[in-house]
């Protein structure tokens, strides 16, 4: 493993454990056996050692989302969806005590916002990326011509997001990823089907 690797698998240890807000450089570079500068020679501050925590040391979200433009017109949707769902499931599953305690501390979380518009990253990015795959399906004639792509994307992701804190919050087991999202996006797909 190379240095950058192993700062990343030090960093995500800590903030999978004890949240960002106490995944200080110092103690990171600490736990990874290099000085504070060596973490500076790969990483221009925390933010950017976060984002590639997230992006390379938790679930697979990110890849699939960047799949999902070759996607559109190709394959089932609901199986495209089924996959973002079951990803995202895993995903907000594994970061989520990283995040939460981003917001015992107002001051860390405006300077995360700061950083991540900095860099152009953050949690919309998520949201984006499924709403504009949606988009680009209703487009195509593939789901119905009054899907609101936005509301779509949000009520799928929400769900996911909420089942991450309800684990998390009531010390659960993790759900089966598969089965869950092929429920949920089965649900999605129908609607609540109201007679009145």
């Amino acid at each position: 493993m190379g240095t950058r690797d192993l700062i990343l698998d030090a960093a995500a240890q800590i903030m999978r454990d004890d949240g960002i807000t106490r995944a200080t450089t110092k103690e990171i570079a600490r736990r990874a056996g290099f000085s504070e500068a060596t973490l500076y020679k790969h990483f221009a501050d925390k933010t950017e050692l976060f984002v590639a925590v997230l992006a390379e040391r938790a679930p697979g979200l990110a890849e699939v989302l960047a799949t999902l433009g070759d996607r559109v017109g190709r394959g089932s949707v609901a199986t495209t969806l089924s996959e973002v769902a079951r990803s995202a499931l895993l995903f907000y599953d594994e970061t989520f005590t990283m995040a939460a305690g981003v917001f015992a501390d107002r001051q860390v979380l405006q300077a995360l916002r700061a950083d991540l518009h900095r860099i152009g990253a953050g949690p919309e990015g998520v949201n984006h990326a499924l709403t504009s795959y949606l988009t680009k399906e209703r487009a195509a004639g593939r789901v119905r011509a009054d899907l609101d792509p936005t509301a779509a994307s949000s009520l799928l992701l929400g769900a996911c997001l909420q089942r991450a804190f309800l684990r998390h919050f009531y010390g659960r087991e993790l759900e089966d990823a598969d089965s869950t999202a092929t429920a949920l996006v089965e649900t999605l797909i129908r609607g609540i089907g109201t007679s009145h």
